[in-house]
């Protein structure tokens, strides 16, 4: 261990190394049952794991207190606390088991300054630190978000990123302008490996907003108090957490700090109402004065937020597809025929056939909603820009209409002339495609065993060598 890290630019004293000799040997012991990491090798356990967590300390200077968000079983906080013993580190874990763990592996290393704390940090976390560390695995904006509540001013948010992460930080360099600035951008290489890191560090530049609710925000927003469950307005709310209630009431709910800022910012009036989990986490100063402001009890608001995101929803009108009528056939280019009825799916073709600039998204009878608040999430937002046309059921389809339909026994994928306009259709999940569609079809290769590839991910390759194609014509 000694020599792997020393070969990495670490250097530990004697009783350093015999501690995290400890804490390699507890992750090693508590990682069957608890499925602590997927990193098992020992050489690749001392330098992904440890290494990567210490070098962060070499690269750029870290506040105190330091609090490590999403640390799983203690990274970077845990390696970190070791090679730095004077910093005072937070390890924030929600996962019960995870926060066991993490508990006894501070009573067994004997590390003073190094905390559990057993919750998701959302912005109702206010607990002052001077830094956040994370190992970035959800978007820099998400994180930006979540920590309004806890960063005090001109405190740093350092993330460990990957190389290719340019547009992420221009994406939440943009959206919290006026609340954070991109600090440093350093890369740099894990010594004698060809991983590739960053460290991309932003600044508070704001104190945080306080939790009561200012006169200001009163005057401005009318806000309905909301505690009992067979209130009408909840009862409204909580319909739309399926596709019927979304279909009836033209509403949906937008779930995540990201997509909430987004809709906010380029949808204002499509903004209905602000909910939170009581007076807490208030509008933003720039929403619109007709924004309702609805303040749920907490177990209610916690029966909405089914992702788990602690962060206010937007409740938004969604926009009516236009009615697609299959006799004026395809127009050029190609439409998109989406028969799946898994919410998660369709939200997932949409996101790969904007990215792929489908010219039409056709939502057949068959389909789930697309703003079923599963497929706005699974979109990533993508929604509420797409092209997105109502069709009638799959059995409605005529014949006679260009189609290249994709099935496990067609031909191969990357022999088919893609038509100057033609509909893609993929079959429903479970089902597949009907017996009509089956005659001239299309297949992905796939290796000996695998009988089929999720709907959504079979659509986006498909899509993907049919841009390509096109890009050669």
């Amino acid at each position: 261990m000694d020599a792997l890290l020393q070969r990495c630019g670490i250097n530990l004293a004697a009783s350093q190394l015999k501690q995290l000799w400890a804490y390699h040997q507890l992750l090693r012991r508590h990682d069957a049952e608890l499925n602590l990491t997927r990193i098992r090798n020992f050489e690749n356990m001392v330098v992904k794991l440890y290494a990567d967590s210490i070098l962060p300390a070499l690269h750029a200077p870290l506040p105190s207190p330091l609090l490590d968000l999403g640390t799983g079983p203690g990274m970077p906080g845990i390696p970190l606390k070791i090679f730095r013993p004077d910093l005072h580190i937070l390890l924030a874990e929600s996962r019960q088991h995870r926060s066991d763990f993490l508990k006894t592996a501070v009573s067994v290393l004997s590390l003073a300054g190094l905390d559990v704390v057993e919750r998701g940090i959302a912005p109702d976390y206010e607990r002052p630190v001077a830094g956040v560390i994370t190992r970035a695995v959800e978007p820099i904006a998400d994180t930006l978000a979540r920590i309004v509540g806890c960063l005090v001013q001109d405190g740093m948010v350092i993330f460990m990123k990957g190389p290719r992460c340019d547009e992420e930080i221009e994406k939440a360099a943009k959206m919290f302008a006026s609340a954070y600035e991109l600090a440093e951008d350093i890369p740099y290489q894990i010594p004698h490996t060809p991983h590739r890191r960053r460290l991309v560090v932003f600044r508070r530049k704001t104190r945080p907003a306080p939790a009561r609710v200012t006169p200001q925000i009163m005057e401005k927003h009318r806000i309905k108090i909301i505690e009992s469950e067979s209130n009408a307005i909840f009862k409204d709310l909580k319909k739309l957490l399926g596709g019927r209630g979304v279909k009836k009431q033209g509403n949906t709910l937008v779930c995540g700090a990201t997509l909430v800022a987004e809709a906010m910012e380029r949808s204002p009036k499509r903004c209905r109402a602000w909910i939170t989990s009581g007076n807490r986490q208030p509008p933003p100063s720039e929403a619109p004065s007709d924004l309702e402001w609805v303040q749920l009890a907490p177990d209610l608001f916690q029966s909405l937020d089914t992702f788990g995101t602690k962060h206010p929803i937007v409740l938004f009108d969604i926009p009516a597809p236009e009615p697609w009528h299959p006799e004026n056939g395809p127009l050029t280019g190609c439409s998109l025929l989406v028969p799946f009825q898994d919410p998660e799916n369709v939200g997932a073709v949409i996101r790969s056939a904007v990215a792929f600039d489908v010219d039409r998204i056709i939502l057949l009878a068959e389909s789930a909603n697309p703003f079923h608040p599963k497929a706005v999430r699974a979109s990533a937002g993508t929604v509420f820009s797409a092209r997105l046309f109502q069709g009638p059921s799959l059995s409605e389809i005529p014949p006679n209409l260009p189609v290249i339909a994709l099935s496990s026994s067609g031909q191969p994928l990357a022999q088919t002339r893609f038509p100057t306009s033609f509909c893609l259709l993929t079959g429903m999940e479970g089902p597949g495609l009907p017996s009509r569609w089956q005659a001239e079809t299309v297949a992905i290769p796939m290796a000996p065993g695998v009988e089929s590839l999720n709907a959504a991910v079979a659509t986006a390759i498909a899509l993907y060598e049919w841009r390509r194609a096109s890009a050669g014509r």
